[in-house]
């Protein structure tokens, strides 16, 4: 089995039950979901085993999007879980309980107006800070296993995207890597415990209350239509429900976009 390996001098565990207590770093990789998968593979993880690396070639997004990440600047990161406690068909939970940990992390440092872009991007104002990619396995009607993928943009300061941002760049700050990354391991713990304490009506209500541009009238398209529409909420199989004049109506990941001027 892996053990914790150290990825600087004065490099401490997070303090949390599990979660991060059998960390893996790698300097770089392909993909660091891929390596948990390895793992899961090997049946050498415990449930909060996280993989972190400081350069990943190949990492990926929701539905094959590419991510871009500067080498030692951000987090980059995948955890194994175990929710075998939640029904496949309210796996969209989990996204919840992990957007809150990350807005829960930037909120700490001062990024008030951070906020959940639904299905799993992290905003500030009208640009991107992070992403969330989460790969399930299914045991008959519950999830056997969970691979969350976590990219936070922390010291980076130039990206070939307009659309994006970091945490140095909105606090006009640098940060500790190492004590960031630790800290999110401690607030993921913390929200997934309250999943899988049965406390889904009080994180729908605190995703809804961070959800980006929630309540308000946008711009969306839909295939090639521009349409003016009203997000009211999301349902527990994760579809984003939209007033589009009298009708309300749902959708599923990439049946929906927001339209964003940067």
């Amino acid at each position: 089995m892996y053990k914790s390996i150290k990825f600087c001098s004065n490099y401490m565990l997070p303090n949390t039950l599990f979660m991060g207590q059998q960390l893996l770093f790698i300097a770089a990789c392909a993909s660091t979901n891929s390596e948990a998968q390895q793992l899961l593979i090997k049946n050498e993880a415990t449930e909060g085993c996280t993989v972190i690396t400081h350069k990943q070639t190949q990492g990926r997004g929701q539905r094959g999007n590419s991510w871009e990440a500067e080498p030692g600047q951000n987090i980059t990161l995948s955890v194994i879980l175990s929710p075998s406690f939640l029904a496949v068909r309210r796996q969209f939970y989990l996204n919840m309980a992990v957007s809150l940990a990350v807005l829960d992390l930037l909120r700490e440092q001062g990024m008030q107006k951070a906020q959940v872009k639904w299905p799993n991007d992290l905003f500030f104002e009208d640009k991107k800070l992070g992403g969330i990619l989460i790969e399930n396995t299914i045991n008959s009607h519950t999830l056997q296993h969970s691979i969350v993928g976590i990219g936070l943009n922390v010291n980076q300061l130039r990206f070939s995207s307009p659309a994006a941002t970091s945490m140095a760049n909105v606090s006009r700050r640098a940060f500790d890597l190492e004590k960031v990354t630790m800290r999110l391991l401690e607030l993921l713990e913390k929200r997934y415990l309250q999943l899988r304490n049965g406390q889904t009506d009080r994180l729908k209500v605190e995703y809804l209350q961070g959800l980006y541009r929630y309540q308000e009238v946008h711009a969306f398209k839909i295939g090639d239509q521009e349409v003016q529409g009203q997000i009211l909420g999301v349902n527990e199989e994760g579809r984003l429900a939209v007033k589009i004049g009298n009708e309300l109506r749902y959708f599923d990941f990439k049946e929906i976009a927001h339209v964003i001027n940067c």
